[in-house]
């Protein structure tokens, strides 16, 4: 039985006129209840158990057939494009997240920002800007938000008002709804590509050098343990999930993360996700509960989405004993910034030791710190890859490889700079070697330039 035969008769649809006006515009709100009102009379006609076992795009197919079928009976006054709209809309309802639906679809969106039922916020290329899209209204959105979490095992409401969940395609979303927000749910989701980029982008995209780009590989490859600092947005999570996919197939990788973003290709990876706690605030699983486990699972290396608490003692321990390449990210301005937040860290930890041995524990473990910004045009850089070289006395030393210098910024608001070597031959170039992996004699000469 397809779902046409599943429709009987029923009571007829109290749609307000629409005044010919296109949805969105000055009727917005006719429209919003009209959408709502042939909603529920599906919901009300059909057998959804029916609907479980149907294949996506004939169930699309059918959806639409039935919404077409509806607006007949009732004979209501909509022109073509209407027509198609609201059939389109109500599929978007059925089948994805709503009002939203258009937004994931359009492949120049990186991030979605719902301020409330009425605002929709998008980043396209770095800047952001007001769509038209809007829900219905609160309970709109909540059932939106529900669909969300839900799908990850997660809630969201009075007693858990904040949730992290992540999209089918691996985009990330955070929840926060009232009584914390106070003007309706807020929603963010950071976009996944469909097609994960790779170190030949970003250097298309100018975010680094092709030099760079060779060294960060070689890196990857050596088993260098890796630290990648940047702010929001910077674009870590990309460069972690590019580096990763370095690592040799033949290689056990273990990867935590609190919502699972990283895309790695290898055929071995191993991967984990936190647990918040449930309503009775019991069953917590958090990343240093993972990477203790972890150390028992034989990984060959271990992917930490990002260190932002005790996990950071934790993370160093296995990287100095025999876990070497591994990597994480860390939320920090500079490279030394970094360094300064995994020694707070550790503190957190409860690691009861003198300033020097904190530092003498970091500046064992971390290799090589990549530094990523967002500059003030949207564009990103990685504007410091750092040597870590040991200690001196009480502090941790490094040695900046590669930098981008900002010279100032062009009248659209570009910003104006270059990537430039800082002539220092790096420690790690021996281990590079004795792995066969051959660097350019030419790549770290002072005073060359690129755009």
């Amino acid at each position: 039985m397809n779902l046409r035969q599943q429709l009987v008769t029923g009571p007829g649809i109290d749609a307000p006129a629409m005044g010919g006006s296109e949805p969105g515009g000055r009727d917005l709100h006719a429209y919003q209840r009209m959408k709502s009102q042939v909603h529920q009379r599906l919901l009300e006609r059909l057998d959804l158990h029916a609907l479980e076992g149907m294949a996506p795009e004939r169930l699309r197919q059918e959806l639409g057939a039935l919404v077409e079928r509806l607006l007949g009976e009732e004979n209501l006054v909509l022109n073509a494009a209407e027509r198609r709209t609201l059939v389109r809309d109500i599929q978007h309802e059925m089948l994805g997240l709503g009002p939203l639906e258009p937004l994931l679809a359009d492949p120049t969106v990186s991030d979605i920002l719902v301020n409330g039922p009425r605002q929709v916020w998008v980043e396209r290329r770095g800047k952001l800007s007001l769509t038209d899209v809007v829900f219905a209204d609160d309970d709109h959105l909540m059932k939106i938000v529900d669909k969300i979490v839900s799908r990850v095992g997660r809630r969201v409401d009075e007693l858990s008002p904040m949730a992290d969940a992540r999209l089918p395609d691996g985009s990330r979303v955070n929840v926060i709804i009232p009584p914390l927000a106070l003007d309706g749910a807020q929603m963010s989701i950071r976009r996944f590509a469909v097609v994960p980029l790779t170190i030949d982008n970003l250097v298309e995209y100018k975010t680094l050098t092709p030099g760079m780009a060779q060294l960060l590989q070689a890196l990857a490859t050596a088993e260098v343990n890796l630290l990648i600092s940047g702010g929001t947005g910077s674009g870590k999570t990309t460069l972690l999930n590019i580096l990763s996919g370095f690592i040799d197939a033949g290689e056990r990788i273990v990867t935590i993360e609190d919502a699972a973003e990283l895309q790695l290709r290898q055929p071995h990876v191993v991967r984990l996700e936190t647990r918040p706690p449930n309503i009775e605030g019991r069953g917590e699983i958090t990343q240093r509960d993972l990477l203790r486990n972890a150390l028992r699972m034989r990984p060959d290396r271990i992917i930490l989405g990002e260190t932002r608490g005790a996990e950071a003692l934790d993370m160093l321990q296995a990287m100095n004993t025999g876990h070497e390449g591994s990597m994480t990210t860390i939320h920090a301005n500079t490279p030394r910034d970094a360094l300064s937040r995994l020694e707070n860290m550790l503190a957190m930890a409860g690691l009861n030791a003198p300033p020097r041995v904190a530092r003498a524990q970091i500046a064992s473990a971390i290799g090589v710190v990549v530094q990523a910004n967002r500059l003030s045009d949207g564009r990103r850089k990685v504007t410091s890859i750092a040597e870590v070289t040991g200690m001196e006395g009480e502090m941790v030393t490094m040695q900046e490889i590669f930098v981008f210098k900002q010279t100032g910024v062009a009248e659209d608001g570009s910003v104006k700079g270059h990537f430039q070597a800082c002539g220092v031959r790096p420690r790690f170039m021996d281990r590079l070697k004795a792995r066969g992996l051959v660097l350019p004699d030419d790549l770290f000469t002072p005073g060359i330039r690129w755009e």
